[in-house]
């Protein structure tokens, strides 16, 4: 049998080899909830989650959290953002720190998939500074457009590092087994991404910013400001199928789904 239609059989069968995923947190934000939720009133403190996925073929991290200047310095990091976002971020939570813990050096992560290029999920991206970034290629564009960095809060000090970028157009097979797949759920910026994962016990989808919240998905409840409605609404009902068919949606800031998601280092299983 030829590698690729081993592959195919894998794929088939749905079985992956040594997938493992860890779940981090890089911080806290707190914000207003009518930001996240439109229309709803009251404050929100959520976390900052990445992931860490281990294939045999190599290390990947899903978004990077915030960067560690944001510790002491929020406005110097963020700007204007700072005044609509509190930053609850300590020693030890930056994503290197969190990959020592689990001792791995940060210099050693293949591959970065970034959701999107905003400040909680590209913030730690100079930290591991030899992975090959992985990004819709909307997303990449929009992230340096002059006008767009103005309006939709990217800052190129995230992103601008002189990494490998392999610019992606649609779901994008990582390894070519079907175990780490990326795919587009555009609406919250013009090129947002999740993550699909095969593991022993079954499929995981990372939805990220797609999906901030469970009501998010459950009444098709979108934040206050986004990039696109309907494509945003396209992506939820994109999650819906998703969940349906038996895949376990990762929340992107649900505080109270965080609290039930194994921490590293426990795997998520």
């Amino acid at each position: 049998m030829s590698r690729g239609a081993r592959g195919t059989a894998r794929r088939a069968s749905g079985k992956t080899t040594g997938l493992r995923l860890y779940a981090m947190t890089c911080g806290w934000l707190s914000s207003d909830l009518g930001m996240m939720l439109a229309g709803r009133e009251g404050t929100i403190r959520f976390p900052i989650p990445a992931y860490l996925i281990e294939h045999p073929k190599g290390r990947v991290l899903f978004d990077t959290g915030l960067h560690p200047q944001s510790m002491h310095d929020a406005h110097g990091r963020i700007g204007q953002l700072a005044d609509f976002f509190q930053v609850h971020f300590r020693p030890g939570e930056d994503i290197r720190s969190r990959l020592e813990q689990l001792d791995i050096d940060a210099e050693r992560i293949d591959y970065v998939i970034n959701s999107h290029l905003h400040f909680d999920h590209a913030g730690g991206n100079e930290l591991v500074p030899n992975a090959r970034i992985i990004i819709q290629r909307r997303e990449w564009e929009a992230g340096r457009l002059p006008e767009a960095i103005q309006s939709n809060g990217y800052n190129p000090d995230d992103y601008g590092h002189g990494h490998l970028v392999r610019q992606v157009e649609g779901e994008f097979d990582l390894f070519g087994d079907g175990s780490v797949v990326s795919f587009p759920t555009f609406g919250h910026t013009p090129g947002h991404q999740s993550l699909k994962l095969k593991l022993s016990r079954g499929e995981v989808v990372l939805a990220a910013d797609a999906c901030y919240f469970r009501e998010s998905l459950e009444k098709l409840h979108l934040p206050g400001l986004v990039a696109d409605r309907v494509q945003m609404v396209n992506s939820l009902l994109l999650l819906r199928k998703l969940q349906r068919n038996g895949a376990r949606i990762f929340y992107g800031h649900d505080p109270e789904f965080w609290r039930q998601v194994p921490q590293a280092p426990l795997a998520v299983v």
